[in-house]
């Protein structure tokens, strides 16, 4: 079988997230994730914290904005920062949030067309509520610009775009209003849990589009099943996957040779939705996610029976919430092939 390697050239990623000492969000998640499918990764963090703060108590520090900057300067001094494509991830404020706008400005800039690739996970927060401070946001706007492709959840994708999205026509306003305004290329929203009238309500759905050259949206869905559970890091993992399977899609195009110089890897215009090479990378990135999620879950049910029955009971709330933060850590390193060839398969829709 062919593997990722042989179809992804040697690819340098910058990415700039969180990092925890225990547990699996972040760089901890895309510095795995990259290197398993043969990425050499820069991880610069923009946090450094116990564990991460879903389990309501951790110790650690963020990174300034200012130590950012540093930490980057020190790789450009020493000639080590030469990528083809950056990864963005967390960032804690508005001013760090600004200087890593900077660093990928800066490698644009001196890239070739089609030679550098910004992959930026807005993080925000989710299900209606903010998790960073309200001056994030407007600064996050002006940084969409300079970005090739963005991956918020739904409740970012509304932030961003100014559009509160209830049914499938707010929907494609939402990311018609981010390729118009903001000139995107590449859009792909996450979670989307929205009616739908064409499959059962115990599913979700990623949306994705790559706008024309007149910035119209090229819209399509992949619907995937539900998990019945809620894991930390779900995104960070999307996204480093994203990295991966973006590149390999615009390598195994047919126009493959024009594509990779082009600026973001825009198709062009009589390329359908459905044969994207966002689509199609999305579609593998779900394959692998629901794999690993699968198995975490099956997992995490073996340990909290486990403990359950070690404790016999004698535990508090508190000791409980730990326990199943605990449990529901990402299933990454033993399950390297559900990363690297996912037996998983999900298809686009049209929208």
């Amino acid at each position: 079988m062919t593997t990722v390697e042989h179809l992804v050239p040697e690819t340098n990623v910058l990415a700039i997230a969180s990092h925890v000492v225990s547990g699996y969000v972040g760089n901890k998640i895309a510095a795995f994730v990259l290197q398993s499918l043969g990425c050499d990764v820069a991880a610069l963090n923009t946090v450094q914290f116990s564990n991460h703060t879903g389990y309501r108590q951790w110790k650690g520090s963020k990174t300034t904005p200012e130590e950012i900057t540093s930490l980057y300067e020190g790789l450009k001094k020493s000639h080590l920062a030469e990528f083809d494509m950056m990864l963005s991830g967390y960032i804690p404020g508005a001013t760090a949030v600004e200087a890593v706008g900077h660093i990928a400005r800066e490698l644009n800039e001196k890239a070739l067309p089609g030679r550098f690739f910004w992959v930026m996970d807005p993080v925000m927060g989710d299900n209606g509520s903010l998790y960073v401070a309200p001056d994030v946001v407007p600064e996050y706007r002006t940084l969409l610009h300079s970005a090739d492709l963005i991956l918020p959840n739904q409740f970012e994708a509304e932030l961003l775009s100014e559009t509160k999205i209830t049914d499938l026509d707010s929907l494609t306003t939402a990311i018609q209003n981010l390729h118009d305004r903001y000139a995107v290329p590449h859009v792909v929203i996450t979670s989307v849990s929205i009616p739908h009238l064409d499959h059962e309500p115990s599913t979700l759905s990623v949306v994705g589009s790559t706008m024309t050259s007149d910035r119209k949206a090229r819209p399509f869905k992949i619907v995937f099943p539900a998990i019945d559970a809620y894991f930390s890091g779900t995104g960070d993992m999307f996204a480093a996957l994203m990295v991966v399977r973006m590149r390999e899609a615009v390598c195994a195009a047919p126009d493959a040779e024009t594509l990779t110089k082009t600026a973001s890897w825009i198709s062009p215009d009589d390329v359908q939705p459905l044969d994207l090479p966002v689509a199609r990378a999305a579609e593998k990135v779900l394959g692998s996610m629901h794999e690993v999620l699968t198995k975490t879950r099956e997992a995490m049910v073996r340990e909290l029976e486990s403990k359950t029955e070690v404790m016999n009971g004698e535990m508090d709330d508190m000791m409980m919430h730990l326990i199943k933060s605990k449990a529901a850590e990402l299933r990454l390193v033993r399950n390297p092939n559900c990363l690297r060839q996912p037996g998983t398969q999900f298809k686009a829709r049209k929208m």
